[in-house]
């Protein structure tokens, strides 16, 4: 049985269609077509255009690229391979050439076209990729590499694209400015502290935290000139009345030594940065757990924002880390330390950054490893709930966090928890509960956008035929000379003379024939 063979070349300005000559005699050639891709002299002999299919527009081109991708057969590609691509007979079978196998199977089982993707058409392919704007006639090199740049672009942005709300990479950049953020308020409260100090040397013992420590420093600033107007500003950020006692004392009898002006104002310039650098991070905090709560809820209600935040920046997204086995998660931070252990053949780590939860502090010194291991699991279980779920709640968090605590009690007191199965299946019917009132507030808000969109669009309707009611009759206003209107009254006065002129007419036509009826009425009587 003879074979034609054909190749589907996909390109980002149409589909084209090549016939390839004998299969036997390109098949015994195989060297031969490889060495002779590049040559479009030799290639052509190998290779003939039989039918191109140009994309409608870039939409077009974008659409049947993603689903060739993906390997769905468009309907485009159908139509082209119907038209075009002869069916097989018992004469003579007909092979499709295909780049990728996902898409020559669905071509396969839909059309029931026989393709192949090895063998030969690789070379093919790899020849018309080289000279298909010397095969396809009217396409130049330079249209085509700026449809095959455009599309690119379009695909790749195609593919970039989200959901806003679930993104994961503010989460890390996030979190990395915290940890950033949290270095540098203690390197320069600390520097605030020893340059304060000179001054007024007691208050570092008596307030202890950075942030405090700056607002009093900015409020009494010279200790000599504090006095008792102060006194309530300092119990506001103090709270507390006997620290505010025992800095109004120190304040007395300090042993610091006396500053000038210039420099109080440049550690109060300093205070206030440090102020607002503090206060810039709550804001941060803030917004890190409304990105938790948008992006993995179920992970930062089982372990806490912050935790579960490094360990998405150090996976580097939540897909990875929703990959990774519940026994990576485990170790995830402590590399540096499993590798060491491997090294000298010592013990592993038990935990990385999970180190950090709550959990891992209440457990014993015995339980620590087993609590962090059972942590590990619902973490993963968690960061994939987050991750495929199309609808996210925290309602899986909340039941895995009861489930770690349920498992700390039995660790303390050998009181039994509840099995898995059960939790999951009460965290499933609650979780279906809350998805469907979060899916009826998304459809509420659809219909209220689009509303909004068609009011929208019948006030800007409404506003364009007032405006062009307005200019059509001022246009007609303007259009209007007023020599035009002199006319027409000028022919209604023409008309009204020529009127008047037929009814005197008409009354002396009328006025004469009495008289001349007259007159022979007489002459009758005179002959008689």
């Amino acid at each position: 049985m003879a074979q034609s063979i054909f190749v589907l070349y996909e390109h980002a300005s149409g589909y084209g269609l090549f016939r390839v000559k004998e299969f036997e005699e390109v098949g015994m050639l195989q060297p031969e077509v490889e060495a002779g891709v590049t040559d479009l002299s030799k290639f052509k002999t190998v290779v003939n255009l039989t039918a191109f299919s140009p994309f409608k527009s870039g939409t077009n081109a974008l659409d049947n690229m993603n689903s060739i991708s993906e390997g769905v057969l468009h309907d485009d590609l159908r139509l082209f391979i119907e038209t075009n691509v002869p069916k097989s007979s018992k004469k003579q079978k007909v092979i499709l050439g295909v780049g990728d196998s996902k898409i020559g199977a669905s071509i396969t089982e839909e059309m029931k076209v026989s393709c192949q993707h090895t063998g030969i058409v690789p070379e093919i392919i790899r020849g018309i990729r080289v000279h298909f704007h010397n095969l396809v006639k009217g396409l130049t090199e330079i249209s085509a590499s700026k449809a095959q740049l455009g599309l690119g672009h379009s695909y790749s942005r195609a593919k970039v694209k989200f959901n806003v709300n679930r993104v994961d990479n503010m989460i890390i950049q996030s979190i990395a400015l915290l940890d950033q953020l949290d270095k540098n308020i203690n390197t320069f409260a600390m520097r605030i502290r020893e340059w304060y100090s000179y001054h007024f040397p007691e208050l570092v013992k008596i307030v202890n935290d950075n942030h405090m420590y700056c607002r009093v420093a900015k409020l009494v600033k010279n200790r000599k000139e504090f006095t008792e107007e102060k006194i309530a500003e300092l119990e506001e950020i103090v709270m507390d009345e006997a620290v505010v006692k025992a800095i109004c004392d120190a304040s007395k009898s300090s042993m610091g030594m006396d500053i000038s002006v210039i420099d109080l104002i440049n550690i109060e310039m300093f205070a206030t940065k440090v102020i607002s650098l503090v206060e810039y991070r709550k804001s941060l905090s803030e917004y890190l757990k409304s990105k938790m709560a948008a992006c993995a809820p179920n992970l930062s209600s089982l372990i806490g924002e912050q935790v579960g935040a490094r360990l998405i920046a150090h996976a580097g997204s939540l897909t990875n880390l929703a990959k990774y086995p519940a026994s990576t998660v485990q170790i995830l931070g402590a590399e540096k330390a499993l590798f060491r252990a491997l090294k000298t053949r010592g013990n592993t780590p038990k935990y990385g950054l999970i180190f950090h939860s709550t959990f891992i502090g209440r457990a014993g010194a015995k339980n620590k490893g087993r609590i962090s291991r059972y942590l590990a699991n619902k973490c993963s279980i968690a960061s994939r709930i987050d991750c495929f779920s199309d609808i996210p709640t925290s309602v899986y968090g909340e039941f895995m966090r009861q489930q770690v605590e349920d498992r700390l009690k039995f660790y303390e007191t050998g009181e039994a928890p509840k099995k898995n199965v059960d939790v999951m299946h009460e965290a499933m019917l609650e979780a279906a509960v809350v998805q469907e009132k979060l899916s009826k507030k998304q459809k509420k808000k659809k219909k209220k956008d689009k509303k909004r969109k068609l009011e929208e669009a019948g006030d800007e309707a409404d506003t364009t035929v007032n405006t062009t009611m307005d200019t059509t009759a001022d246009s007609s206003m303007l259009e209007e000379p007023p020599k035009k209107k002199k006319k027409k009254k000028h022919q209604d006065a023409e008309g009204e003379s020529e009127a008047n002129v037929t009814m005197e007419t008409s009354q002396e036509i009328t006025d004469d024939t009495p008289s001349k009826k007259k007159k022979k009425k007489k002459k009758n009587k005179q002959e008689n």
